[in-house]
Formats: structure tokens, C-alpha cells, sequence
């Protein structure tokens, strides 16, 4: 849980410089000639989402197969998603972002951020888990590129005039780990302990 903090405390730090960074000239190193801006936001996230990338998919890995169908009764749980379809919803909503970072029509299996109805299986779900980080990383390398236009999407608060690819990828990073705790929770409910907290 600790890690999960600041890793939330490291993308808010970062989308802060970035609008701070975007108010103020670009800085120029010059012992070594780099100019400082798109390319470091670009390695600070790519670094960031490889570790979201790897605890989601771990802990979703971690999970029983025939547990996809699990959903918790004790509380109040009435209409919460099964652990799978909150997978399914969670890389729904990456390809619907990156979509958007990228300039792209979201993509029709995504759904209303449900997912596609045909991908059941553990197997299927995980393939399409790994596919919306993959759609992510291309939003990510596209940082910087002015010829790559950026949508507004409609699962976003954020509305054009006001979007950015930043924004957008933040915004992955943050519903992520949103799902990432209860994903946590629901295996900790069947007795799987996350791979996170593994010694």
C-alpha cells in the first residue's frame, strides 16, 4: 500500500512540473546539449507505467482462473463488477485513453468501457489486459509529437480545449491504480496474497 502511495504522490508530482514546465521556457543543458522537456516526461512515464504495467498484470496473473467470476457478498457489494470484468473494464478504459492520446476513434470492442463480450477466459482477459498496456506505451512515445493530434474522450472530465496527451495518460495511470487496490482486495478475499507483498 505504501508503494501505491507514492506512486500516486510520484504522477501527480509529475503532471504538476509538466504544467509547470509548459508555462516557462524549455531549459537548455548546455554541458551536453539536451534540450529538457518532452523526452524527460516521456521517460518518467514510460518508467511509470511499466510499474503499474507490472503489478496489474501480476496481480491479475495471481488470481485463480475459475476466481474471474469471483465477486464479494459480505458488505455492501450489491452490483460490483466480478473480478474479471473489472480487468476487462480496466483495459477497456486504457484502449479508450490511449485511443483518444492518439488522435484515434475509440476502439468499438471497448464498449462502454465493459470490454468485448467474447473475452471470457482468463487467458482472453490477460491477452487483452497486455494488448491496452502495449496501446498505452504507444500513447506515451507519442509525447512531444506535434503531428499526432489528441482527442477529447467522453469517459474523461476533461473536455477539448483542455485535453492533453499528458492528461490523458495521467489519467490511465490514476484508474489503474484505482483498480489496482480492489483487485488486491478481492485476492486477498479468495486467500491469494498479491505478488506485490511477497517476500
Amino acid at each position: 500500500m505504501q508503494k501505491t502511495k507514492w506512486i500516486t504522490v510520484l504522477v501527480l508530482w509529475l503532471t504538476a512540473a509538466s504544467l509547470w514546465a509548459q508555462t516557462v521556457p524549455q531549459v537548455v543543458d548546455t554541458k551536453n546539449g539536451v534540450s529538457l522537456g518532452a523526452r524527460q516526461e516521456k521517460r518518467a512515464l514510460e518508467s511509470l507505467m511499466k510499474i503499474v504495467e507490472k503489478e496489474i498484470i501480476s496481480t491479475v496473473d495471481a488470481m485463480p482462473a475459475d476466481k474471474f467470476g469471483f465477486v464479494p457478498t459480505d458488505g455492501e457489494f450489491k452490483g460490483v463488477r466480478t473480478f474479471g470484468q473489472m480487468v476487462k473494464h480496466l483495459s477497456a478504459t486504457n484502449h479508450i485513453l490511449a485511443a483518444a492520446a492518439l488522435g484515434e476513434e475509440p476502439p468499438a470492442e471497448a464498449g462502454d468501457e465493459l470490454g468485448p463480450e467474447s473475452v471470457r477466459t482468463k487467458a482472453e482477459i490477460l491477452a487483452y489486459l497486455k494488448g491496452s498496456f502495449v496501446h498505452l506505451d504507444k500513447a506515451v512515445e507519442a509525447i512531444g509529437q506535434t503531428n499526432i493530434p489528441v482527442n477529447a474522450s467522453p469517459i474523461s472530465p476533461l473536455k477539448r480545449g483542455e485535453v492533453t496527451r499528458l492528461a490523458l495518460i495521467t489519467e490511465t495511470l490514476l484508474h489503474a491504480y484505482d483498480h489496482y487496490g480492489q483487485l488486491v482486495e478481492y485476492l486477498r478475499m479468495n486467500g491469494v496474497v498479491p505478488p506485490a507483498s511477497r517476500p
